[in-house]
């Protein structure tokens, strides 16, 4: 199928989204909640998720809905999109910009089309599992063919130990060459663009994660769960190079 025309639309929820965030990116009048998990949540996440849902019922009505802050809507329809308005919300609220807007396609429950955006950069990723570019430049990750040559991402190393294996990060921390933690959606752009070469997070919703797989599959990386299994089934995370990737799952499961 030719999906032209929703990368097109993609295009026109991330301008959107961006439109409602950015007057409030370092803000100081920006007012700071928490949700019953305890995690952080804005004026500026329910605003944008809002207008994204609305532009998507009266563009596509017969389509589905499920965003992080609203919930689901029409979820067994054939097409459901998926919205995190802001991914990396306390990265927002601390008036950093390595945050963005994660919108994914599913059709019969694959995804199909992902995209992030970062609206304070100015950078809008999107994949179809075949391409993935980045400002309209098609972008892959690099040949890195040893952990020793490696840059390592993750989004909160204090969370590891409480839903994975510590033991083996920290063997797989020791192995690579440098580690950051320029995580949520930045750091999968960074690997699909060829910048970082290991991302991982060891637990995540479907909102965070569905749209990562075309982007990093389409810049030619392979991405699973932590176990190595299918991420679109999964709710963890491992994305890397062709040349790492199974090593890296052996070692994190050590």
């Amino acid at each position: 199928m030719d999906f032209e025309e929703y990368k097109k639309f993609i295009r026109v929820l991330a301008a959107e989204s961006a439109r409602i965030i950015k007057p409030w990116f370092f803000n100081p009048d920006l007012q700071v909640n928490l949700k019953g998990d305890e995690t952080p949540v804005t004026i500026a996440d329910r605003q944008a998720e809002e207008v994204l849902r609305d532009l998507i019922r009266r563009t596509y009505p017969a389509h589905g809905i499920i965003g992080e802050e609203f919930g689901e809507e029409n979820p067994s329809a054939e097409f459901v999109w998926l919205l995190d308005p802001i991914d990396g919300t306390k990265t927002f609220i601390s008036g950093c910009p390595l945050f963005g807007t994660i919108i994914c396609l599913l059709q019969a429950g694959k995804p199909v089309l992902g995209a992030i955006n970062l609206p304070v950069l100015d950078q809008f990723c999107i994949g179809d599992s075949q391409q993935t570019t980045v400002n309209n430049k098609p972008v892959q990750m690099r040949a890195i063919h040893t952990l020793s040559e490696a840059t390592l991402l993750a989004t909160d190393v204090l969370s590891i130990g409480e839903y994975q294996n510590q033991n083996g990060f920290d063997k797989l921390l020791a192995k690579t060459k440098f580690f950051r933690t320029w995580g949520d959606c930045y750091g999968y752009m960074l690997l699909a663009a060829g910048w970082a070469d290991i991302m991982l997070d060891p637990i995540m919703n479907p909102w965070d994660l569905l749209a990562l797989i075309p982007i990093i599959q389409g810049a030619g990386g392979v991405i699973t769960t932590w176990q190595g299994e299918d991420a679109a089934t999964g709710n963890s995370c491992i994305a890397a190079n062709k040349q790492l990737h199974s090593r890296v799952v052996e070692i994190l499961n050590s």
